[in-house]
């Protein structure tokens, strides 16, 4: 398992469709993007800034639903890549593996501050390279952001290959 991190919701042209990026925190600093739909988009990034609700939503509710059966979220996995949908895991306090998608996964994972892992093959086969060493210590991590952006411009879901042709 590889750890990353999760830097952010993108849209991407030509229908704005939101992609959940995560890079790769140590190594390469390989970037992977995962296609979301906009309700997911919102609570990933609502569960990224922490954002507190009068009431909570399904992600905090899940989490408190957790909470209130006395488990913790450990860590969240993302597992495989297959026919170009990717699956994860919530894994509990107890070694409890909990299915899910990986926004939903990652989400409830913020929430909880747990680490996130993508295992080594997925991160293989649905990366994007971006060449770090390009840039200069000043340049703005939004610069960084908005190149990546550019990049995936032309990427299709089928660009990230099948994780079973490896």
């Amino acid at each position: 398992m590889i750890s990353v991190r999760m830097h952010g919701v993108a849209l991407l042209p030509p229908n704005d469709a939101p992609v959940m990026l995560l890079r790769e925190t140590v190594g390469e600093q390989r970037w992977m993007a995962i296609w979301i739909g906009a309700p997911e988009a919102n609570a990933l990034l609502a569960a990224h800034q922490q954002v507190e609700n009068p009431r909570p939503d399904t992600i905090e509710l899940i989490g408190q639903v957790i909470d209130a059966f006395g488990r913790q979220v450990e860590r969240v996995q993302v597992t495989t890549l297959q026919d170009n949908v990717f699956h994860a895991d919530l894994i509990l306090d107890d070694g409890t593996r909990i299915s899910a998608r990986p926004s939903d996964a990652v989400a409830i994972g913020l929430r909880a501050e747990a680490p996130i892992d993508v295992e080594d093959t997925v991160l293989a086969a649905a990366t994007v390279m971006i060449n770090v060493a390009e840039a200069t210590e000043g340049d703005d991590v939004e610069q960084e952001i908005a190149n990546f952006r550019a990049r995936l411009d032309d990427v299709t879901p089928e660009d990230f290959g099948d994780a079973e042709d490896d």
